[in-house]
């Protein structure tokens, strides 16, 4: 591929041969490992760069391909090369050849820039415009092969936002199981994708694993007493989805804690055998609520749920008797 893009300037022997650049092609045949002579050579050319040798994108191309094959281990000329062929295809369509090309130079310096996770990462960001997303999630982890972990964290940033983005809830699903390994304190940004797509059991079962763990600080700065009113939440509102947990011991467990929201959580304990079905528990959940809360606000919250329910029970009874 870097052949093909030597060729498009003339051949690979091609020297450009316009105003000031003669002198540096004249030193650069002398002294061709030099990175100083390169980096003066490529800021004296430019396509159309006011007060610089003009000299067309293919020319400019070859030297820094040139460059490249005598310095191929140079961070600086990588980096700046893949950055003006970026520039370069930003407006194209994206079934341009001259995006396909600039993959594969990404591929070419990823040999020697393997270590560098900014390549990486603007490699990636680059697939992600493309919409390519399978072979975008290949690259993340090949970037995670050859990455020490202590540059992991950058990487997993911009993998987790390209997995939630990317419209795949098992792979991003699959990917997030992978970062808590690294950064389990990380559990409620993957609890809150799982809830946007309505993956109730999982989300209960881990918000109840982050409880459970005394270590455990919320990064969204939430208390421990509102994680577990959003557990009970969770359990209660969508009980046929828990198969993961024991909802009534969770319950009953917040009831022992927070003594001033017992009467919404007799009236979630309530509501969670009303959806799965178990009336008769239901109304008993209510009755020992009733007999339980000691404050006239509890009382009224509690008693008003079970009227409701009560009425509900009465007009279903009645509209089966009529048919």
């Amino acid at each position: 591929e870097g052949r093909a893009e030597m060729a498009e300037g003339g051949g690979e022997d091609v020297i450009v041969q316009e105003g000031e650049a003669v002198v540096y092609e004249e030193e650069l045949l002398q002294n061709p490992y030099s990175i100083k002579l390169w980096l003066r050579y490529l800021a004296v050319t430019g396509a159309g760069k006011k007060g610089k040798t003009e000299i067309s994108f293919s020319q400019r191309n070859l030297i820094f391909e040139r460059a490249l094959k005598a310095l191929p281990g140079s961070y600086k000329l990588w980096n700046m090369y893949l950055k003006e062929r970026r520039d370069r295809v930003r407006h194209k369509c994206i079934t341009d050849p001259a995006i396909e090309s600039l993959n594969n130079t990404y591929e070419r310096a990823l040999v020697f820039m393997h270590k560098m996770p900014r390549i990486w990462l603007e490699y990636c960001k680059f697939l992600r415009s493309q919409r390519l997303v399978n072979r975008t999630r290949k690259t993340f982890d090949r970037a995670l092969r050859s990455l020490p972990i202590t540059q992991h964290d950058k990487i997993w940033k911009e993998y987790t936002k390209f997995a939630k983005e990317a419209g795949v809830p098992e792979m991003a699903c699959r990917v997030f199981r992978r970062y808590l390994k690294l950064e389990p304190d990380s559990v409620e940004e993957y609890i809150d994708f799982l809830r946007n797509h309505e993956m109730w059991n999982e989300s209960a079962v881990l918000l109840a694993q982050a409880l459970n763990r005394d270590t455990f600080m919320s990064k969204a700065g939430k208390s421990k007493h509102q994680l577990w009113l959003e557990l009970c939440d969770i359990c209660t509102k969508h009980a046929p989805s828990i198969t993961g947990l024991k909802v009534e011991p969770i319950v009953r467990g917040a009831l022992r804690r927070f003594t001033d929201d017992v009467g919404k959580l007799w009236t979630s304990l309530a509501d969670y055998y009303i959806r799965l079905g178990h009336f008769e528990k239901a109304r008993d959940i209510f009755e020992e609520g009733i007999s339980t809360v000691v404050t006239v606000r509890d009382f009224s919250m509690v008693f008003d749920a079970y009227a409701q329910f009560e009425e509900t029970m009465i007009s279903a009874k009645m509209e089966d008797d009529e048919h």
